[in-house]
């Protein structure tokens, strides 16, 4: 089995700094552009495809649907694969974060799975309901649209780190992150690419 796993294009709290979580925030006109540009390089894979599932969110559900639609494929959601809830933190800058939620800030340093996001979930709470939807998933090849943090979460998982701290791991809007499990899930995997986003890089050619 193998899981694409993409992270939503740009959406304009992405571009002002500002913490989203469960927020619904819809795509900027630029993450519009991301998950063509996104589309248009899975196309020339000419892969087959088991599924597209997505996160409920919009900002997750139109990047699939513009990958759906290049790709002919329907998406199915999956609320298990939203972005971690920062309940009282949405809205705000880090800076304001900071100021605001020093107490949870400090605990987030030392514990940074465990530590609950204010009116939120924790980092481990996220990791148990991404890898309940991993779980299910059968053979084949899925491609999956979600967040960063959901994403970090199943490649700490693959990777068996998961106290590691997992803002660490990179990722851009679109990116693409690959993991591969040979015996399926519970056989235990790999992680093949992490934040690929080479299509958003000046020069790649979009219509040739």
């Amino acid at each position: 089995m193998e899981v694409w796993l993409v992270r939503h294009g740009v959406t304009a709290h992405n571009q002002e700094g500002l913490w989203q979580g469960q927020r619904d925030v819809p795509l900027a006109s630029e993450g519009r552009s991301q998950a063509q540009r996104l589309a248009v390089r899975l196309a020339r894979l000419g892969l087959t495809w088991t599924a597209l599932h997505s996160s409920d969110l919009s900002r997750a559900r139109e990047t699939a649907e513009i990958v759906g639609e290049r790709l002919g494929l329907t998406v199915r959601s999956d609320r298990r694969l939203r972005e971690v809830c920062v309940g009282e933190l949405a809205g705000l800058t880090r800076p304001e974060v900071r100021a605001r939620f020093g107490d949870y800030v400090a605990r987030s340093q030392e514990d940074p799975w465990n530590a609950r996001f204010p009116g939120g979930e924790t980092l481990a709470e996220l990791y148990d309901r991404v890898w309940a939807f991993l779980n299910e998933l059968g053979d084949g090849r899925h491609l999956v649209v979600s967040h960063g943090g959901a994403i970090r979460a199943a490649v700490l998982g693959v990777l068996e780190a998961k106290n590691a701290v997992p803002w660490r791991i990179r990722l851009e809007n679109t990116s693409i992150t690959r993991l591969h499990f040979p015996e399926g899930v519970r056989g235990g995997g790999f992680v093949h690419t992490v934040g690929d986003a080479a299509h958003l890089e000046a020069g790649w050619d979009l219509d040739g």
